[in-house]
């Protein structure tokens, strides 16, 4: 298994899906992962479903000759960022010295270190990339407009090559169908298989160790606050969505909590603006408080790819969750029942009328936990994958 980071939890939705399914994996399989990762926070954790754990260093992100190749060179900046030669080599020499029958890969920007090989590459596409990407440069606003001619040349080169890889690789697996439906569209495949994200059963076997707020309380988390997907959906809420709540319901309560988060929106902390860290110096931290103590879960999204853990978490703690259609990808529910999903304009009344209707918020809230304890648990979902990993290795 090659992940872009060491797996670990509370850290990003990836992350997340990358450490729960390597612990449900490990139960059946024998599994050597190498990570590409500036430290070693998280290590010992996996190293516990592991048969062996390799941590080959990254480098710095921004520097003068990741952007001039960046500039220069057929790839993107988000691919040049993770070719690194001793990558390379740690895969290379894996390859040459045991044998394996078959190679994960979460994400697809790691794939060029990936020597030419015979044994089976499952590409696991956590979300679309230059979707996400292109979302952005279509919403740059002001001075930053001058430099969207140069991002739409790295956004068509990102394009392509994570197109390319959807063609090429042995087997894809797509996290949510909106996802599985555009790739097989744009690749002719009709092989490209789904991943059904999940959530762990901690989750939906929780108590509330805390009361209720008194007063409304609003969260959105928990989110790394460098991926810019969560930072859009935060300035949404603050330009579009709070505005109108805090003028309707003067007493309520939004809580921004996730990595990072007072790095970008700590100035706005206030009696009714916190903004807090989901994990404090690679600590654990109890996010449970949040999703006891808080109301709702609001998340007005730009743009789709992939599913969204936090979603997945709050509905299995019985919290409602109220998104936007590009939101809830991968996650079957009907609407008003086990979440609400609108249009960004009506994000704000929906949220103040589902504040004021106690009895609908609780009946939204068992309905979403029930949902998330049938069908997600990350056990099954494990399974799932690994059946499919069965399949291809038994073709062999």
């Amino acid at each position: 298994m090659i992940t872009p980071y060491i797996p670990r939890l509370y850290q990003s939705g990836g992350q997340n899906s990358s450490y729960y399914s390597i612990k449900y994996l490990s139960s059946r399989n024998d599994i050597t992962l190498i990570c590409f990762s500036r430290d070693e926070e998280g290590l010992l954790e996996i190293q516990k479903y592991c048969r062996q754990v390799i941590v080959v260093k990254r480098g710095k992100t921004w520097n003068l000759k990741n952007i001039l190749l960046a500039g220069f060179s057929k790839y993107p900046f988000l691919v040049i960022n993770y070719i690194s030669t001793a990558l390379s080599d740690a895969i290379k020499n894996e390859l040459d010295c045991n044998h394996f029958d078959l190679i994960h890969c979460d994400s697809f920007y790691p794939i060029p270190n990936i020597p030419l090989t015979s044994v089976p590459i499952v590409l696991v596409d956590l979300t679309i990339e230059y979707l996400v990407y292109q979302h952005y440069v279509e919403s740059l606003r002001g001075w930053k407009k001058i430099i969207s001619p140069l991002l739409w040349i790295d956004v068509l080169k990102l394009k392509y090559w994570e197109i390319h890889y959807w063609k090429t690789i042995h087997t894809v697996v797509a996290f949510a169908w909106e996802d599985q439906k555009l790739i097989t569209k744009t690749t002719g495949r009709a092989d490209i298989e789904l991943f059904q994200n999940g959530v762990d059963k901690t989750f939906y076997l929780s108590t509330p160790k805390v009361p209720k707020s008194p007063t409304p309380a609003l969260l959105f988390g928990f989110s790394n606050m460098k991926w810019m997907q969560n930072r859009e959906s935060v300035d949404l809420i603050l330009d579009h969505v709070w505005p109108q709540i805090i003028r309707d319901i003067p007493d309520c309560k939004l809580y921004i909590i996730g990595r990072f988060a007072k790095e970008f929106y700590g100035h706005l902390g206030n009696s009714h603006i916190i903004v807090d860290e989901a994990d404090i110096d690679g600590g654990i931290f109890d996010r449970f408080y949040y999703l006891y103590h808080c109301w709702a879960l609001v998340a007005p999204m730009g743009s789709g790819g992939g599913t969204r853990n936090k979603f997945l978490e709050a509905m299995a703690c019985g919290l409602p969750v109220i998104t936007t259609p590009e939101g809830m990808g991968g996650i079957k529910i009907k609407n008003q029942v086990h979440s609400i999903v609108c249009s960004l304009p009506r994000v704000a009344a929906e949220t103040i009328e589902l504040l004021k209707n106690k009895s609908k918020m609780q009946e939204i809230g068992k309905n979403a936990r029930t949902l998330i304890t049938k069908n997600f648990s990350y056990e099954k979902c494990v399974l799932d994958l690994n059946n499919l990993y069965e399949k291809i290795t038994s073709k062999k």
